[in-house]
């Protein structure tokens, strides 16, 4: 509830007992509020209390009411639960303040989502996309160019820079920080990160406790898990995992690689079908790849290891050992071409 909307209730409250109300199109089952002739306050009444008259007014009881504490407490006192529901219903304790003299003021907000009562998930799920919708509101006046208001869940914080874009079915978790111009494509999953300017989350993409410099790119359906931080410039590419790692600018993993417990160096190419190895069942164990380093495609760097600037794997390597500055690894095991040989069957039935 705005604090505008509860500040009016409190002051009203400075004087005299204040009900909030609300008008609604559908009155269902909420607590009517009965004026009397001149207008002025005379009771509520609940659901299963009131007669067909008093169910055809709109305007309803919010449940929030305020009052000075000691004349609250002597009211209170005297609520009984002689009703149709055989329960105490705090709004008795206005027509105890009608009674010893007191006038009754009565707030309306025109907010009736922010009131709303929730009895089945039909109607959570409602009020959920209420919810959503202000806030997507909200990043548009401030100038994010969100692509569907009914598609974006932000279940945390976000903050953004200007001309950012919000895809359809983006969801935020956690605090996340978008800078200037970031991109986030469709169906993307965002929680406890930050973005860096110019950086493009192709769609798919799930980020999870990663930092992101500018001017990256980001999936489609790539996945940087905690401990990600990549570079200026770096790109994470399709079915790429990245986990406890860092990329310096420019590096790249563009298709189906897992980089775990590794440092990568600036401009350095992890090839499609890459793993770090980085468990042996009982540690974990890091991989060092220095500057412009080249791993080719379906190479196996078994952690610990290290290969020094401008070092380069031969594709289909498994690795073991350091690979110095410069140098060429190749571990590949010696290919056999075997002549007759003849293919399986399956056995005839």
């Amino acid at each position: 509830m705005s604090a505008g909307v509860l500040a009016d209730v409190v002051s009203a409250a400075e004087t005299q007992p204040t009900l909030l109300a609300a008008t609604l199109q559908d009155p269902t089952g909420y607590g009517r509020v009965i004026r009397s002739s001149d207008g002025n306050f005379a009771r509520v009444v609940e659901q299963k209390d009131g007669l067909p008259h008093e169910l055809e007014v709109t305007e309803v009881n919010t449940g929030v009411l305020a009052a000075r504490g000691s004349e609250l407490v002597a009211w209170l006192g005297q609520v009984k639960n002689d009703n149709a529901q055989g329960e105490f219903y705090l709004p008795d304790v206005l027509s105890f303040a009608l009674q010893d003299g007191k006038k009754v003021s009565v707030v309306v907000t025109d907010k009736s989502n922010e009131i709303s009562g929730v009895n089945d998930r039909a109607q959570l799920e409602a009020l959920e996309r209420a919810h959503q919708r202000q806030k997507a509101d909200e990043l548009m006046a401030a100038g994010v160019h969100v692509m569907d208001a009914s598609r974006l869940d932000i279940r945390g914080s976000l903050v953004c820079g200007s001309d950012v874009v919000l895809d359809a079915n983006v969801l935020i978790e956690g605090e996340v920080r978008l800078g200037n111009d970031v991109i986030i494509e469709a169906n993307c999953v965002l929680k406890d990160c930050a973005i860096g300017d110019g950086t493009v989350v192709r769609a798919f993409t799930h980020i999870e406790g990663a930092a992101v410099a500018a001017h990256c790119q980001v999936g489609p359906y790539a996945r940087l898990r905690p401990g990600a931080d990549l570079g200026d410039g770096a790109k994470v590419g399709n079915f790429v995992e990245v986990k406890n790692s860092t990329f310096g600018a420019g590096a790249k993993a563009n298709h189906l690689a897992y980089v775990g417990d590794a440092n990568v160096g600036s401009g350095s190419n992890i090839g499609a079908g890459t793993i770090t190895c980085n468990y042996d069942g009982a540690n974990k164990h890091r991989t060092e790849l220095g500057d412009n380093v080249f791993i080719g495609s379906n190479s196996t760097l078994v952690a610990p290891l290290t290969v020094e600037n401008d070092g380069f794997v031969a594709a289909g390597s498994t690795v073991t050992s350091k690979v110095g500055e410069s140098q060429l690894a190749v571990g590949r095991a010696k290919q056999r071409n075997i002549d007759g040989w003849k293919r399986p069957e399956k056995p005839k039935q």
